[in-house]
C-alpha cells in the first residue's frame, strides 16, 4: 500500500485528486494539508510514501514545503503537482529534490503512473513536462551533449546501463531486475554515479542521461 499525503488549498481539487487516487487499491490517502506549513507538520507526523505537494499553497508554497520535507524526511518521496507548467518551476523543484512534477491538467492515469513511480524509488516527470525538458535540452546545441557525454566518460560501462535506466524512471528494484543484478549492487552504482557526477536526485541523473544519448529515443 502506498501511503499518500496530498496538499492543496482547494478542498474541490483535493476531493478530485483523493477520488482519482482512490481508483487504484495500492494507494491509500491518510491525510490532507491545505497549505505548505501543514504539509510538512502532517508528513513529519504520519512519515508517508509520498507528498504529494500543489505549487501555489498560502503561508508556505509547494516548492518550499518539498525541499523541506526533502530535508527533514528524506525517505518521503515528493511530488509536485501543478497547473502551471512553467520551465522556472520545474527547474526548482527539481532541484529541491522532488522526484515528480505531475501537471493537474494531464490524464488521470498520469498521476496514478506517478505517484507509483517515485514511490518505487523512481522519477517521474508528466510527458508534457518532459517533452518540453527534452525539447530544450535538444535545442541547447552540441555543447551540452558533449559536455554531458565527457562528465559520463568517467563511469564503467555497467554504471552507464545503470544511468540509462535511471533515465527512464525505473527504480533500484526494477533496474536489478533488468540487469540481473541484486537491489543492493544496484544501490552502490546510482551512489557512485551521483558523487561521480555531482547529481543531488534521480531527475538530475534523468536530465544527463538524456543529455549524453544514453536514452534512445
Amino acid at each position: 500500500m502506498i501511503r499518500i499525503l496530498l496538499a492543496d488549498d482547494d478542498e474541490l481539487v483535493r476531493a478530485g485528486l483523493r477520488a482519482i487516487l482512490a481508483t487504484d487499491p495500492d494507494i491509500d490517502v491518510i491525510a490532507e494539508a491545505g497549505d505548505g506549513r501543514e504539509a510538512i507538520e502532517l508528513t513529519l507526523a504520519h512519515r508517508p510514501d509520498v507528498a504529494l505537494l500543489d505549487i501555489r499553497m498560502p503561508r508556505l508554497d509547494g516548492l518550499a514545503a518539498g525541499a523541506e520535507i526533502s530535508r527533514a524526511a528524506p525517505s518521503v518521496a515528493v511530488a509536485i503537482l501543478t497547473t502551471f507548467g512553467d520551465d522556472a518551476y520545474v527547474a526548482r523543484a527539481l532541484d529541491e529534490g522532488a522526484r515528480g512534477f505531475l501537471l493537474k491538467s494531464g490524464n488521470p492515469r498520469e498521476l496514478i503512473a506517478g505517484v507509483h513511480a517515485v514511490a518505487g524509488g523512481g522519477a517521474y516527470l508528466s510527458p508534457r513536462v518532459a517533452a518540453r525538458v527534452i525539447g530544450e535540452l535538444r535545442s541547447s546545441g552540441l555543447s551540452r551533449a558533449t559536455t554531458a557525454r565527457t562528465r559520463t566518460a568517467a563511469l564503467t560501462e555497467r554504471e552507464r546501463d545503470v544511468l540509462a535506466l535511471l533515465g527512464a524512471g525505473l527504480s533500484n528494484a526494477q533496474i536489478a531486475r533488468r540487469l540481473g543484478l541484486v537491489e543492493g549492487t544496484v544501490k552502490g552504482h546510482v551512489s557512485a554515479i551521483f558523487t561521480r557526477l555531482d547529481l543531488r536526485n534521480r531527475v538530475q541523473a534523468a536530465v544527463l542521461a538524456h543529455e549524453a544519448g544514453l536514452i534512445p529515443g
